[in-house]
């Protein structure tokens, strides 16, 4: 199964996430089948592929609970039952 999940970098304390596609027996940072986007908690700063995702929402991927949240408040869904 294909989760769209959250794959944390960046410094110590200072932690950034990439919005990845990733087989669910993966390691959170392991290797992603794709980038889809990013998010900084920090300074709330999203940038989403959006065709991309809505690509892998309609190929079955499972969002995790923070990225549907993230996800909601881009309007994402929207797009995809449109």
């Amino acid at each position: 199964m294909v989760k769209l999940r959250l794959k944390k970098f960046g410094k110590k304390k200072e932690a950034s996430y990439r919005i990845v596609a990733a087989f669910s027996t993966t390691r959170r940072d392991g290797r992603p089948i794709e980038e889809l986007g990013f998010y900084n908690p920090r300074t709330d700063e999203t940038r989403l592929n959006v065709p991309a995702i809505i690509k892998r929402l309609q190929e079955g991927a499972q969002p995790t609970e923070t990225v549907r949240s993230i996800l909601r408040k881009a309007n994402v869904f929207e797009q995809v039952n449109a």
